[in-house]
């Protein structure tokens, strides 16, 4: 594909947002009526001004029990969310500043800020983690930035905060529930969380939805590009690869959690029905048919080859822990 034509590509695209500016209004609108607006302190128990010593000696001890793997997770969990900055910058470069498209990115940013503060915050105050380990992890993982290849088209960009979204709503809930045994505290903090990321899921799922009744061949085509497998925005931490792999085994996310992810989408979007499609969007809609059946083949791989296994982690004191 030519220049030329990459940039009528391209302005194509935005028109299509552009033409969606009324619609994000409203779902802005119910998003917020939806929505109960709570803030960090809320959480913590903090709302009363509670930050005496005897409180953080009970957090502390109820924390206390909390399982390395759960540990990991949530150390995953928390810099994900404090690595936010990179998803407002990606999605910024899109959006007209005179519009409710920037109006929908800020919000979307400040109560994404609250999951990043919350969990921070919970884990100092509880001594979780080893701090300045965790410190020294998120600002290499901050360092490290966050540039997809997706991040030039637009489309691509809705489809992946669709499936984004909905997977890290899957991790904290299954961190928290994970987590019930042993510390009520911190999966009734994680479920709040995971309800915001099911309603910016919701939103996203229907801003792609939109786009794929406005122009259906393009939108195919960049989903046909992002289904087949995301890098989680954690994917620049260092050690990822080793704490998504004690994620998948403590039961709280892995490859089948995607396969499920994907088929929900392909689903609600109606994928395989659409019809009046060119050349370039039935090819697209054959691939992402196909994805599934892949995705399955690979989760079968990995839990095949699965064999137990130790871990440990600086940001957890070095304790070694093992999983199946």
């Amino acid at each position: 594909m030519s220049l030329t034509d990459q940039a009528r590509e391209l302005l194509s695209k935005f028109e299509v947002l552009k033409d969606l500016e009324s619609t994000v209004r409203e779902m802005m609108a119910v998003h917020e009526r939806k929505r109960v607006l709570w803030m960090p302190s809320d959480l913590l128990g903090l709302a009363e001004g509670d930050c005496s010593e005897t409180h953080l000696r009970n957090l502390r001890a109820r924390a206390q029990g909390i399982p390395d793997a759960v540990r990991a997770a949530l150390a995953v969990n928390t810099l994900t969310e404090e690595g936010l900055p990179h998803f407002h910058r990606l999605l910024a470069v899109y959006l007209e500043d005179d519009s409710y498209w920037r109006i929908w990115n800020n919000l979307w940013t400040a109560e994404e800020d609250r999951h990043g503060q919350v969990l921070h915050d919970y884990t100092r105050d509880t001594q979780l983690f080893d701090q300045r380990k965790f410190e020294e992890m998120q600002f290499e993982y901050l360092r490290a930035g966050f540039h997809p290849s997706w991040d030039r088209d637009p489309y691509r960009v809705f489809a992946y905060t669709t499936v984004q979204e909905r997977a890290t709503q899957h991790s904290h809930a299954e961190t928290g529930r994970v987590a019930e045994e042993y510390e009520p505290g911190l999966a009734a903090i994680l479920a709040e969380v995971a309800q915001d990321e099911a309603r910016h899921f919701v939103f996203y799922r229907a801003v792609f939805e939109e786009i794929l009744q406005r122009d259906p061949n393009q939108a195919l085509e960049s989903a046909s590009h992002i289904l087949p497998g995301i890098e989680m925005p954690g994917a620049t931490m260092p050690g990822f690869r080793d704490f998504a792999d004690v994620i998948r085994r403590a039961g709280i996310y892995g490859p089948r959690d995607y396969l499920r992810i994907v088929q929900e989408q392909i689903r609600y979007w109606k994928i395989e029905g659409l019809s009046g499609l060119n050349d370039m969007g039935r090819k697209a809609q054959e691939r992402i048919m196909l994805i599934p059946d892949r995705l399955r083949r690979l989760a079968d791989l990995v839990e095949t080859r699965s064999r137990a296994k130790t871990f440990s982690f600086d940001v957890a004191f070095n304790r070694e822990f093992s999983l199946p």
